[in-house]
């Protein structure tokens, strides 16, 4: 089957959609922790904006996309405020499963913050948003990755260590 056409630059509509799910995450995320305290919401809060910085400030400065409209967006964030890295460089990157860690930890801290709030005192709502973040981080991520991220992304022809690691079909 033939792979589809890259993107030069993503449609508005990807970029929308595929923030769609991190943001939620975030404020379902910061809404529970909220519940238990106020400060270890603000605290994840800061988690998530040392991530981001850390994705813009270091992994799309090689990107392809730098400067461009990733599915993201965050490559002509990148540019707004960093130079311009190698997208070579971000092709012989290596990444593990342990360097998803911080990633991951963005909707399990919340769900374990949601279980610990049922515990405490029972609630449908509790229920109901832990079942969201759990569909967003799983199957959310992996339909915004799987079909309308990753698969038009020209960085992924020129080497993309995230597909090295989830497609066990190829070399890494």
């Amino acid at each position: 089957m033939q792979e589809p056409a890259c993107h030069e630059n993503y449609p508005a509509t990807t970029v929308i959609v595929a923030n769609l799910v991190p943001l939620l995450i975030w404020v379902i995320g910061a809404f529970l922790l909220s519940r238990i305290g106020l400060p270890w919401a603000l605290l994840y809060l800061l988690f998530v904006l040392a991530l981001e910085f850390r994705l813009v400030s270091g992994h799309c400065r090689d990107c392809y996309y730098f400067g461009k409209t990733c599915a993201f967006g965050k490559g002509r964030l990148s540019a707004l405020f960093f130079r311009r890295g190698s997208p070579e460089k971000f092709a012989h990157l290596k990444i593990g499963w342990k360097d998803l860690v911080p990633d991951f930890l963005l909707f399990l801290v919340p769900v374990i913050a949601g279980i610990v709030l049922l515990v405490w005192q029972f609630s449908w709502t509790i229920i109901l948003l832990i079942t969201v973040l759990l569909l967003l981080g799983f199957a959310g991520n992996a339909f915004v990755r799987g079909h309308l991220a990753c698969r038009f992304c020209k960085q992924r022809e020129i080497g993309c260590p995230a597909e090295r690691l989830f497609d066990a079909k190829k070399p890494s």
